[in-house]
């Protein structure tokens, strides 16, 4: 790998990410979202965990203090997308039904934590990349990022998750992490 004179060494971690991703989305960009683009208010990002779930009610509350929107990112890959409804053995079904049940599944989480009320004003984007790439995208125009102290990962222990600690490093506009409080 190349740099330019004076570019800062690629962080290992989202070199890696890029190259997976760039092997997993080889034959399928144009049939999946790869990308959520907003254009301000607050982008949270969801992976379905409690701590996730504490950070949306956490993000929601301040978009609407402060009359900004909110979106809601995950990031996925077919190894942690629920199965769609068209699946059986033998048979994967298209990308775009995997998609479809991710969208399905954080809208229902959206709904759980905010009322179905509160979640008709939410924007959910389901983006098939690394979390770590789909939320620093997604916060190019935004106003704040926020996610959990911790995701689905198995590191218990730890203060901070690996995206929590990639977002924070290396977000373009300034990172909430919410600390859960749960004590585990």
């Amino acid at each position: 790998m190349t740099q330019q004179p004076g570019a800062q060494p690629e962080n290992a971690a989202l070199a890696a990410e890029r190259d997976e991703a760039a092997t997993e989305l080889a034959g399928v960009e144009g049939e999946v979202s790869t990308r959520a683009v907003v254009a301000g208010g607050v982008v949270v990002g969801h992976d379905g965990s409690d701590c996730a779930q504490e950070a949306l009610q956490w993000a929601a509350g301040l978009a609407e203090r402060a009359s900004w929107p909110l979106h809601v990112v995950r990031g996925w890959r077919i190894a942690t997308a629920p199965q769609p409804a068209s699946w059986e053995p033998g048979y994967v079904p298209p990308i775009g039904e995997y998609e479809q049940a991710v969208q399905a599944d954080l809208e229902a989480d959206v709904r759980a934590v905010l009322g179905a009320e509160r979640a008709g004003g939410v924007t959910c984007h389901v983006v098939h990349a690394a979390p770590v790439r789909s939320l620093i995208e997604a916060a190019q125009a935004a106003d704040l990022l926020v996610v959990g102290a911790r995701g689905r990962g198995g590191f218990a222990g730890l203060l901070l998750g690996s995206v929590s600690d990639q977002v924070t490093r290396h977000a373009p506009c300034p990172v909430t992490v919410v600390r859960s409080q749960r004590k585990d």
